[in-house]
């Protein structure tokens, strides 16, 4: 199978480096990248579905929004009956239903991947919550398969279910992540002269709290211990605001995730060190934006 790769920013490109690695072609395209020395490009979209043999499946890795809505409309008029369409980025679960049903008409199987794991896990192993149509989504299987790490791909359900269990799985990222900075935020101004990086390296080493972002924090430590330079400001990339809102639409209690979203908000006006943490995890994992003092 030949994959069409539309986006070839930090995760199109590990995701795109990950399938060449197991054997899949990738066809890819950017904006602003013409040339890569691992990926076959080529100049625009057109000459992109011009070169992929039909039934086509086009991967795009863009920015949620307008940018995903407005290759979706190209995409329509340039795909035919039976290609598949997939969508990998952090898009409205909502547009991600709408979108399919714009694009049902015309026969183009559309299916929206909810991708976690940062751009680490794009390049040796991915998560994968797949949204759609049974029939597109084995059709595919075998390539999320191969590109995820262990248990780490699942079809979760109809259109738009992928991007609505990563709205989720943001969403408890949120609070998680708030949690681990609030402690060492504590740590840092109690009269103990804690290493941070050594207490981080501990609770990884068996505790409960053992896992992937306190590695993520362990790895910000041993760079920085005191994360001079970095700025408190937390940006929010939509998810948790999601998240959010559809709790209460659906009236369901979600204090720890909504505290963490309005902390992130606060953080634009104040700089405390338990910001800085959060600020410097997501710079870690995915390559998120920094404030530099």
């Amino acid at each position: 199978m030949r994959i069409g790769m539309i986006g070839l920013g930090k995760m199109g490109s590990a995701l795109s480096m990950n399938m060449i690695e197991q054997g899949i072609e990738v066809l890819g395209t950017d904006k602003t990248i013409k040339s890569h020395e691992t990926i076959e490009t080529t100049y625009d979209i057109e000459s992109l579905v011009e070169k992929l043999k039909k039934p086509r499946v086009i991967w795009m890795m863009v920015p949620a929004g307008g940018v995903t809505e407005t290759l979706v409309t190209q995409l329509k008029d340039l795909l035919d009956t039976g290609d598949i369409l997939m969508d990998g980025g952090n898009s409205h679960f909502k547009d991600s239903k709408r979108r399919y049903e714009f694009l049902k008409d015309k026969g183009i199987h559309y299916i929206d991947i909810g991708t976690a794991g940062g751009v680490t896990g794009a390049r040796n192993g991915t998560c994968l919550m797949v949204g759609g149509d049974k029939a597109p989504v084995e059709q595919v299987r075998p390539v999320f398969e191969t590109i995820t790490c262990d248990n780490g791909f699942s079809h979760v359900g109809a259109s738009g279910a992928g991007h609505y269990a990563k709205m989720v799985h943001n969403g408890i990222e949120y609070g998680m992540m708030q949690a681990i900075a609030e402690g060492f935020d504590l740590m840092d101004a109690s009269q103990y002269d804690f290493d941070a990086h050594a207490v981080a390296k501990v609770f990884n080493s068996g505790s409960y709290l053992e896992g992937y972002l306190m590695e993520t924090i362990m790895n910000v430590f041993e760079k920085d211990r005191k994360l001079r330079g970095i700025k408190g400001k937390v940006d929010t990339s939509g998810e948790g605001e999601w998240t959010v809102n559809e709790a209460i639409e659906k009236k369901v209690s979600t204090p720890v995730i909504t505290a963490a979203l309005y902390t992130r908000f606060k953080s634009k006006d104040a700089g405390y060190f338990s910001e800085k943490i959060i600020a410097a995890m997501r710079r870690e994992f995915g390559g998120h934006r920094v404030y530099k003092k």
